[in-house]
């Protein structure tokens, strides 16, 4: 089996950014691709586009279809390397290295299944970090070796990891499906917040809740001591809980109970970025944690409102909206207070309508939790293929 240094097998084109002084350099039709835009393995469109005065006034470049793009200067370095092909031309900024295979042993479907084996190993030894951006040291990728097996045998690889990252593709598909559900179906039950096409009664929130209080703001550690602490992380944009990365606070008995959490309870984000502000999630219960000081913890009238009703709710279209015009504060951070919470007007229909809502999401978390199930399987299935797919050549 042959090795060859990448530097070899490809060209290589650095990025730039055209001058923001000149408005004409951004009103074209070609895709600028910066770090932000790497978020899937094929880019065909980007937030920004640049005229063909900007490629030729500037140290960008264009690169044709099937062309290799990796991050090469990003916070993301810390942990991930963004790896895509192109599927149409585009341009790209600094923060990013275009690979353009020109050797016909080769194939560039080939190349870019090795880079993204070998990203794991290019984030662990080839990062230089920063105080807070990183970069790829200068070369290393480029001196990568890559196993060059025969054409065909390039081909046949290139296949299956294709076929299986489509396995993975269609459970991601199958599992968002899902989500979307949620939201469907309270507004096939209760209508559109915005506009309460059922004439439910409306209150303000305030009369519906038990309790509003602000969360703990002691520090926490990673040393797994004490109780975990619910923290802006653990709450995705659309109201999940995310528990991957717990951090964890030592309490005394008083204040675990001050700030402690019970099944049923919501957690309101009252400061974070504007667009951010008021992520609410519903506590399962499923371990024993408190809550900091960046949420406030809603409990409510059993008698006059479901939770999972109001955690629907508050997560709807219309809210987000509501909670973005109403978020005040700095740039980069915006605040909800209590008071402004209590205020906003919600929609209460009868207990039993509220009660039904929660046995159908209770059943749609049902199929999201198989999906997530399946999800994981394949996605670990597939890291293995992709980890042994390149041992395989060689050892060919």
């Amino acid at each position: 089996m042959n090795y060859v240094p990448l530097r070899e097998l490809c060209s290589f084109r650095h990025g730039g950014t055209p001058s923001k002084a000149n408005a004409s350099f951004w009103q074209g039709s070609i895709p600028w691709v910066s770090p932000k835009d790497m978020k899937s393995t094929l880019i065909e469109e980007a937030a920004d586009h640049i005229s063909e005065d900007a490629v030729s006034g500037s140290a960008t470049s264009i690169v044709p279809p099937g062309a290799i793009l990796v991050v090469v200067r990003s916070g993301i370095l810390v942990h991930s390397l963004p790896i895509a092909q192109v599927g149409r031309p585009v341009a790209f900024n600094q923060d990013i290295k275009a690979i353009i295979p020109h050797s016909d042993l080769v194939s560039v479907d080939f190349l870019f299944w090795f880079l993204r084996s070998q990203a794991n190993d290019v984030v662990a030894r080839g990062v230089k970090k920063g105080a807070t951006v990183h970069s790829v040291q200068s070369g290393f990728i480029e001196n990568l070796l890559v196993p060059v097996p025969p054409l065909d045998r390039q081909l046949q690889m290139v296949d299956i990891l294709s076929r299986a990252e489509g396995i993975v593709r269609l459970r991601r598909e199958a599992q968002q499906k899902a989500a979307e559900l949620i939201p469907a179906i309270f507004i096939d039950m209760f209508g559109d917040p915005a506009r309460n096409p059922k004439g439910w009664p409306v209150a303000n929130l305030g009369e519906a809740l038990l309790s509003v209080d602000y969360g703990c703001s002691v520090k926490a550690s990673a040393d797994g001591a004490g109780l975990p602490i619910i923290r802006m992380s653990n709450v995705t944009y659309a109201g999940n809980l995310d528990l991957d990365d717990l951090k964890y606070v030592e309490l005394p008995p008083n204040e675990i109970e001050k700030y402690g959490l019970q099944e049923g309870d919501l957690l309101f984000n009252r400061t974070n970025s504007k667009e951010l502000v008021g992520k609410t999630a519903l506590w399962d219960g499923r371990l024993e944690a408190v809550v900091a000081s960046y949420f406030m913890r809603l409990r409510v009238v059993p008698t006059q409102i479901d939770p999972t009703y109001l955690w629907a709710f508050l997560n709807s279209k219309h809210m987000k909206q509501v909670l973005f015009d109403t978020a005040r504060g700095a740039i980069g951070q915006a605040n909800i207070n209590s008071k402004e919470l209590k205020a906003f007007a919600v929609m209460l229909p009868p207990l039993d309508q509220q009660h039904g809502f929660k046995e159908r999401v209770e059943f749609v978390n049902s199929i999201l939790r198989q999906q997530s199930e399946a999800l994981a399987k394949a996605t670990a299935t597939f890291d293995a293929l992709l980890a042994r797919a390149f041992d395989a050549a060689v050892s060919l």
